[in-house]
């Protein structure tokens, strides 16, 4: 045995595996083989986005299969002991001019790297790669090359080759797409396979409908005989007589392509078999054979009609926002690294882009990154800090974003390639961590990225508990004033929240008449069943906005404590405090009044100085009278008067809930439909959800108890002792049913959420109950407060952490949407950095020549000095 630095080639005789077997039995405790359920990761390291084909390969341990790049073994070895690691590195080459080459890259060593996928996006005639594998024994790194495992004791030899073939290791659902609108990869079943029978077909491009009901909605296109067929009706509004899938109970035929989201990137490929989407590689080569172009597909409107005939096309949202057809310049460097789309990962990369632009993040994560890595757990993947000081550290030390040597681009212009693009880091590990459980973020299908950034807030908000704490910059507090309209007197409140809800009155629009005269002429077309005239994009101040967000707003089914009955209330919101990054989030996002939702076509004149000084909250003023604090009575059933005056837990059809939660309404929602319309089944509930869907959070179902005929409630510190009775019933000890109710203010349904979201081991961490209250999405217009929402700013000791200061801003960074509805569509940002805005669409980072600033979903100002 020698050491790496001077390791002899492979001995071939016989006493060379002897030796082997005598240098591993010390260390035969520590190995095992994987069993069913084990994760290998075998593709990244833990603590940095090094991979076998990084310069230092990669180290695998061979007993907790965690991966490691050079530089961070060694403190795996230090922390736990463990001695024996398996090194993969892979050699990737371009081939020689004139080189013959196969579909893929043509590999030279078949026998380690079984499934190991490819970390860059390679073109298969161009390079080949060899795989190269040997077992290391820390501390003296003694090695021994792979394969020869005739020499090797059976259980390494099993072990060798359980880790070579492992499949899907890390990864948390499929294979990278470098496509924008990359979907799920079947592991087992190609696309290809499926369309063995593909029929090559011409059919008309416009004019689309359902060839069995003639429907001009929710189209599906079978991509093996060229069907063009109904959907059936989602959660979503999308109406359809489920005709496609007849066809494919008919014809076996599974894959089918949903028209109207074809665009240049990509489109929405479903298999009826595996009932989920998957990835057509060859999207733009099958689709040509029925006619289709996908490069000229954004001129066409969701019912298939096509607009060419138009002498000036309006520039679509796709091209103005991805700033299509200019020659932009890629920069290199730190804070200039790109982020891989892993397949409708685009609103996650977004939002971490931007978060990573901030000097708080900065400082939490990347300042503290050789804390955070020194006292990470033995499982760092699991480890929100560790992935978060991951992918911070990938995105600003510039490692990972090197710019071109120079005989590389004397190559690309003498080959008259494309410009340098960076690869860009994955955060596969981040993704499957901090999605988790959730039913959306979990999944492969696109989000809503304000969703998302309150979502990464929270988790930052739980697991920043003892330390400094980033997501300060974004609280603040909102001062809430009701007043009865009958009585004239008030209620103040305050709550905490993270981003504002800009309204677009669309009624304010400079364009108007445009726009009075463009639905007409589609009304008209739509009758004629003709094709629809140019779309018209309504242009609106951004002061129209604003005014629409500060006017009161009516307070339905507001009871007045001071008139002891229900009256009219109206509401108005002011800041108590102002952040010191404000986001702002414009409400692009809408119902009709046939429930499909869909993304309003408009333009904004988003300023990039916002001065809000004058929506500073003000507090009782003079001459106001303040509401009684009571709580108003709950009627009891006839046959319960009497009984006890402690409020049961409601009784509620499940079955109807889940009909409503199987359309794809949130569960608390459907749960307050049942309740408000009496167990009166889910038509009447259905139609509730569409009269309060303008209301979200308003309507909570009763959970408090009436201690008096005033309904009076004491102001102690502790829960109404029969919203912990139900808790506890459930099972749940006591201490965390209390925990659970202060952290949500008392609400018995979001308390059941929290406690599943916050596992009892977690009641002596440390947390605070701000750490734990998850951030208000429904900006100003949510009546179920935080536990903290009648905290003062001035209450250092429990009251929430804000960094008050002036309201005046700068705008520093833009998340653009392109897309009909948040569940399809891609995502774009424009950041600010030194003086100069930067677009980041998923690895490609280039300087931008025009930002669409009045395109833009959600917005985010830092606060200018008060110099």
């Amino acid at each position: 045995q020698q050491k790496s630095s001077s390791l002899p080639s492979v001995s071939r005789n016989a006493k060379m595996a002897a030796d082997l077997g005598e240098l591993l039995v010390p260390f035969m405790p520590t190995i095992r083989v994987p069993k069913t359920g084990d994760r290998v990761y075998k593709s990244e390291c833990a603590f940095s986005f090094d991979s076998p084909e990084s310069e230092g390969g990669l180290y695998v341990c061979m007993n907790k299969f965690l991966g490691f790049g050079r530089e961070h073994v060694e403190r795996h070895y230090r922390k736990t002991g463990q001695s024996v690691y398996m090194h993969l590195k892979r050699h990737v080459k371009e081939k020689t001019t004139g080189a013959a080459g196969g579909a893929i890259p043509r590999r030279r060593n078949g026998k380690v790297f079984l499934d190991l996928e490819l970390n860059r996006d390679f073109n298969g005639e161009d390079y080949e790669y060899e795989d190269e594998a040997k077992l290391v024994i820390f501390p003296d790194h003694f090695e021994i090359p792979l394969p020869n495992i005739e020499e090797l004791p059976a259980l390494v030899s099993e072990l060798v080759l359980c880790v070579s073939v492992h499949v899907g290791g890390e990864t948390s659902g499929g294979s990278l797409a470098s496509g924008q609108a990359g979907l799920l990869i079947k592991k087992k079943k190609k696309v290809n396979c499926w369309l063995d029978d593909f029929c090559f077909c011409v059919f008309a491009v416009s004019g689309w409908k359902c060839q069995k009901c003639e429907m001009r909605e929710n189209l599906w296109l079978n991509l093996t005989d060229g069907s063009v067929l109904c959907g059936k009706w989602f959660f979503d509004g999308s109406g359809g007589n489920g005709h496609a899938l007849e066809h494919y109970r008919e014809t076996s035929y599974p894959l089918a392509v949903k028209l109207d989201t074809i665009t240049p990137d990509g489109a929405d490929v479903y298999s009826f078999e595996e009932e989920e989407a998957v990835l057509d590689p060859h999207m733009s080569e099958h689709l040509s054979h029925f006619g289709i172009d996908m490069l000229q597909m954004q001129r066409r409107t969701e019912n298939g009609h096509h607009t060419d005939n138009n002498p000036r096309p309006r520039v679509s949202e796709w091209e103005v926002i991805q700033e299509s057809g200019m020659k932009l310049k890629a920069v290199f460097g730190s804070g200039y690294t790109g982020i891989k789309n892993l397949g409708n990962s685009c609103y996650l990369s977004t939002v971490l882009q931007v978060l990573f632009s901030i000097p708080d993040f900065q400082r939490m994560y990347v300042g503290n990154l050789q804390r955070i890595f020194d006292y990470s757990p033995l499982d760092p993947t699991q480890d929100f800090a560790t992935q978060m000081a991951k992918l911070g550290h990938g995105l600003l030390s510039g490692q990972y974003s090197k710019p071109p040597m120079k005989s590389e681009l004397i190559e690309q212009v003498m080959k008259e390639e494309h410009k340098h693009q960076q690869r860009g880091i994955s955060p596969r590990m981040l993704k499957a961590l901090v999605s988790r459980g959730h039913p959306e973020f979990s999944s492969n299908r696109q989000q809503d990225a304000h969703e998302f950034f309150l979502h990464l807030i929270n988790l930052v908000e739980r697991n920043s508990a003892g330390s400094e704490n980033p997501s300060d910059s974004f609280r603040f507090l909102v001062e809430e004033r009701v007043q009865c309209c009958q009585s004239r007197r008030v209620r103040y409140a305050q709550r905490v929240d993270y981003c504002i809800q800009l309204p677009a009155p669309i009624e304010a629009a400079t364009n108007r008449e445009e726009l009075l005269a463009y639905e007409a002429k589609r009304k008209e077309a739509e009758e004629n069943t003709r094709a629809p005239p140019e779309p018209v994009r309504a242009r609106i101040p951004f002061t129209a906005c604003l005014q629409a967000f500060t006017e009161p707003e009516n307070v339905p089914d507001f009871w007045s404590s001071a008139l002891q009955a229900k009256s009219a209330g109206v509401k108005t919101s002011r800041f108590a405090s102002f952040p010191e990054y404000l986001v702002m989030q414009i409400k692009k996002f809408t119902f009709g009044v046939d429930w499909v939702p869909k993304k309003l076509d408009l333009a904004i004149d988003v300023p990039d100085f916002l001065d809000l000084s004058r929506l500073r909250a003000t507090g009782l003023q003079a001459g106001e009278e303040e509401l009684p604090d009571l709580m108003p009575p709950i009627v009891l059933p006839e046959d319960t008067r009497g009984m006890t005056t402690w409020l049961r837990a409601p009784e509620i059809d499940e079955g109807a809930v889940m009909q409503l939660a199987e359309m794809g309404f949130p569960l608390e929602a459907c749960r307050k439909a049942v309740y408000y319309t009496g167990n009166m089944g889910p038509e009447m509930a259905f139609n509730w959800i569409i009269a309060h869907m303008e209301e979200p959070g308003k309507a909570a179902i009763p959970h408090r108890a009436c201690d008096s005929p005033m309904g009076a409630t004491p102001l102690d510190n502790l829960p109404p002792e029969e919203s912990i009775a139900i808790l506890t019933s459930m099972g749940f000890p006591r201490n965390h049913s209390i925990r659970a109710l202060k952290a949500t203010n008392n609400n018995l349904e979001r308390a059941l959420d929290w406690i599943f979201t916050h596992p009892e081991e977690e009641e002596s961490d440390g947390l605070s109950d701000m750490a734990d209250t998850e951030p208000n999405d429904n900006a100003f217009s949510n009546m179920n407060s935080h536990s903290d929402s009648t905290l003062s700013p001035d209450r250092e000791t429990s009251g929430p952490r804000v960094k008050d200061g002036p309201g005046r801003y700068e705008l520093f960074a833009i998340i653009s949407h392109m897309g009909a509805s948040t569940m399809s569509g891609h995502y774009v940002c424009h950041i600010k950095k030194e003086g100069r805005w930067v677009i980041y669409n998923d690895h490609k980072v280039c300087l931008s020549e025009r930002p669409p600033k009045d395109l833009g979903y959600i917005y985010f100002y830092r606060r200018l000095s008060s110099s």
